[in-house]
């Protein structure tokens, strides 16, 4: 005998499925957008993943900042891995941090997304041009990572109103029970 899932769980696992499918989606488009055109564009992919482990536990996070940091690589042409040690490392943090601290504003994610987006950039240029002491590597730094790094920030805002809209329609809402209601109301009289 087979027992049916409640309607509401069937719900929740289609909004779920969905709400994942249109983030690797976007993840794809984002992929897509810095395999084409020229050489100065945002590394968009940083803010798609930030923003992904805001509203995620720490699993889904770590998993989509592996993704996507094996995506920044293929699609830079950099150490295989590098990038994606680098995004797991940030998602988690970003998603303890906003589990813990922080609430879902847009202006303490764009604050977020452009400390570790500089953090990324810093790294790349310190590891791949400086630590091998290239002449005048420096005009590398402000003619590219530096403008880079600005594009990511810009780009960040886009990324955070798409995946926003995604997560207003398909992310699941929090139900409290009548207990759960009543003590917080007891606390906030007090």
């Amino acid at each position: 005998m087979r027992i049916k899932p409640t309607r509401e769980k069937r719900i929740l696992f289609f909004k779920t499925f969905f709400r994942w499918l249109l983030y690797y989606v976007v993840i794809y488009s984002g992929f897509i957008f810095m395999t084409s055109g020229t050489l100065l564009k945002p590394v968009i992919l940083i803010p798609t993943a930030l923003y992904i482990a805001v509203n995620n536990n720490i699993y889904a996070s770590a998993v989509t900042g592996a993704l996507c940091g094996l995506l920044i690589d293929i699609s830079c042409n950099r150490l295989f891995g590098y990038n994606a040690v680098l995004l797991v490392i940030f998602c988690v943090i970003v998603s303890l941090i906003y589990e813990f601290y922080l609430r879902d504003k847009f202006v303490s994610f764009i604050f977020i997304s452009a400390v570790v987006s500089y953090i990324q950039c810093i790294l790349d240029y310190k590891f791949y041009y400086q630590i091998w002491k290239y002449e005048d590597s420096e005009i590398i730094y402000h003619e590219y990572t530096l403008k880079i790094w600005a594009y990511t920030v810009i780009s960040s805002f886009f990324v955070c109103i798409v995946i926003r809209i995604i997560n207003h329609f398909l992310m699941p809402k929090n139900h409290f029970t009548i207990e759960e209601t009543i003590r917080s109301g007891e606390r906030q009289q007090r």
